[in-house]
């Protein structure tokens, strides 16, 4: 039985080479292998690759001559009485033909002396035509003569879109001429002004490098024109970390010929002084016995004297309230809703007002009084200088 086995095992090794070696020798079909070719799609992203660096590359050369290096210097004095000299870096832009440059208004604030470097090294000493510390703008003016490089146009911010690319041209640690290329991140953002003086609404976000000294230079577009001005980033260590806002074109347009021309630009203003209101102090509120019947919106603890607010009929505090520690304004009215468009903080109000008004203009005023809604018709008028 075993020797049986043995036999059985040897056939079956036999059987399996005599079929391996017949698999050897037989011809085998072969198909010639395609010769390889870009495919379509690949080759038209080469394409379009190859045309956007082309137009990034068109726009930093048409556009890099009018960006300059603004320079501040502020004399300052110690202790012992000795005065030394202070320099900031930023940047900027030339605006028009009679040498106007456009910057940010904390490039230059407190500044002594201004010089304006070209990329073509020729340094001007410039004079302050007019700032706007709440738009954080400001227009110097050089007399370059045929130095003066073609000024930039101008874009519509009001068409951009989330994801357009952007450019960035600036001065970041000194490194003229400076172009870092991004995309728009975000649109309508709100913003700090300098000084915490007020709100900037209607910021670019975008994660193109602004880096200190980028301050002040375009925001441009894939046509070469301005769509911002480059203002602040968000960062831990005051390095890039890919939040940076720049002040839209449209508020550049609004507010850079009244600097040029008057040197100032006066802001909307109704003339209140107003609180947010919260849960807590809508509670306090109503323990003090007011009528709350609104869940937000902004108290009016004061109206100025024959301010436009006063005169249109908007309430401030009737009285105070002793609660605790703390006096309490109240029975002045809530402000809920601006031409329809709801408050539910002071720089609701405050954005809408400097970005959709003139003065001049009349906006309708959506107020709690007394647990009753009123409309309430104020003309805008100018903040007093």
């Amino acid at each position: 039985m075993r020797r049986w086995k043995h036999a059985v095992l040897a056939l079956a090794i036999v059987l399996v080479l005599v079929g391996t070696c017949g698999a050897l020798t037989k011809p085998v079909e072969t198909e010639a292998a395609p010769i390889a070719t870009a495919a379509p799609a690949i080759a038209e992203e080469i394409a379009a690759a190859n045309e956007l660096e082309a137009q990034v590359t068109s726009v930093y050369t048409q556009a890099a001559p009018a960006v300059v290096n603004i320079t501040s210097r502020r004399l300052v004095t110690d202790f012992f009485m000795r005065s030394s000299a202070q320099e900031g870096t930023g940047s900027g832009f030339v605006w028009d033909d009679e040498g106007h440059v456009v910057t940010n208004y904390h490039v230059i604030q407190n500044a002594d002396q201004v010089l304006v470097t070209f990329a073509s090294g020729a340094t001007y000493e410039a004079a302050i035509v007019g700032v706007d510390a709440t738009n954080d703008l400001a227009v110097v003016r050089v007399d370059a003569g045929d130095d003066l490089p073609r000024p930039l146009s101008i874009g519509d911010s009001t068409q951009l879109r989330v994801g357009q690319f952007v450019i960035a041209i600036g001065n970041p640690y000194g490194l003229d001429n400076t172009m870092t290329l991004g995309v728009i991140s975000a649109l309508g953002r709100v913003i700090e002004s300098p000084e915490e003086s007020g709100f900037i609404g209607e910021a670019i976000q975008t994660d193109a490098a602004i880096n200190p000294g980028n301050s002040g230079g375009p925001l441009l577009d894939l046509r070469g024109q301005v769509v911002g001005v480059n203002s602040q980033i968000i960062s831990p260590s005051g390095a890039s970390a890919g939040i940076g806002f720049a002040v839209s074109a449209r508020t550049v347009q609004r507010v850079v010929p009244a600097l040029i021309e008057q040197g100032y630009y006066a802001h909307p203003w109704l003339g209140i002084e107003t609180v947010n209101l919260t849960a807590s102090s809508i509670r306090i509120l109503r323990e003090a016995g007011m009528d709350v019947k609104v869940t937000s919106g902004v108290l009016v603890v004061s109206v100025t004297r024959g301010g436009p607010a006063e005169q249109a009929g908007v309430q401030g505090a009737q009285r105070q309230v002793t609660l605790g520690r703390y006096r309490i304004p109240v029975d002045g009215d809530i402000i809920t809703a601006v031409d329809g468009q709801p408050v539910t903080a002071m720089e609701d109000l405050t954005v809408y007002l400097e970005t959709q008004t003139t003065v001049g203009d009349t906006v309708q005023l959506t107020v709690a009084r007394n647990g009753a809604e009123l409309q309430i018709a104020v003309e805008v008028a100018a903040t007093p200088q």
